[in-house]
């Protein structure tokens, strides 16, 4: 009987665990910070997407600066460049929901890894982005932010991961960083968008924390 206690105890406290992490997540999620607006002209413009989980940041490629543009493999047709972040393995290896396994799920969430941008090229606007209006100083903090996230080699290249993309409009990019429980692809997107002084979370690791702040 008391064996059947302590492992009914022991449950309950594992339990906690994923309970505390998503109603401390729920909790900083909506607090918003960077939310007053400051006097300064937004004429600039860029997307945030979801494939339901998982966010992206897109930028126009006129938009783009040297530093970030550089190094990067698109044709003159493709003109949006969506960037997203995350595991390597998870990345590569998860191509659908379909691939999803709990063994790259466990290494994404819980051990060091590599990391990698997913960068996804565009020809026209899609109507199920969601714009934001931003300032040309703050496009620029955002444009240094993503350029950071590129692991460079020791000429300072953007690293190509060759054949690795889904199709042929996307490819994968080494980055800097490891993937966690506390920094997951859309604490990533968060956190361009808190450092560039735009409206988000004061962390979370959903996508509509941050995208119903602009809907």
């Amino acid at each position: 009987m008391k064996i059947l206690q302590k492992i009914a105890k022991w449950f309950l406290y594992f339990l906690c665990i994923p309970i505390g992490y998503i109603i401390i997540s729920l909790i900083l999620t909506f607090i918003t910070v960077n939310k007053t607006e400051l006097n300064i002209e937004k004429n600039k413009e860029i997307y945030l997407s979801t494939n339901g989980v998982h966010l992206n940041i897109i930028i126009y490629i006129d938009e783009l600066n040297v530093e970030l543009k550089k190094g990067l493999r698109f044709t003159q047709d493709e003109k949006y460049f969506s960037f997203g972040w995350g595991d390597e393995n998870f990345y590569l290896n998860t191509p659908t929901w379909n691939d999803l396994t709990f063994g790259n799920t466990f290494k994404a969430l819980f051990l060091n890894s590599s990391s990698v941008i997913h960068l996804t090229k565009y020809k026209h606007i899609n109507t199920f982005w969601t714009k934001v209006v931003l300032s040309e100083s703050e496009l620029e903090k955002l444009n240094q932010f993503i350029s950071e996230s590129f692991k460079k080699d020791e000429s300072g290249n953007k690293i190509i991961i060759a054949n690795s993309g889904y199709s042929r409009n996307d490819d994968f990019y080494k980055a800097n960083g490891s993937y966690s429980c506390f920094k997951t692809c859309n604490s990533w997107v968060n956190s361009a968008f808190k450092e560039s002084g735009l409206k988000s979370s004061l962390w979370t690791p959903f996508d509509f924390g941050l995208i119903n702040k602009y809907e």
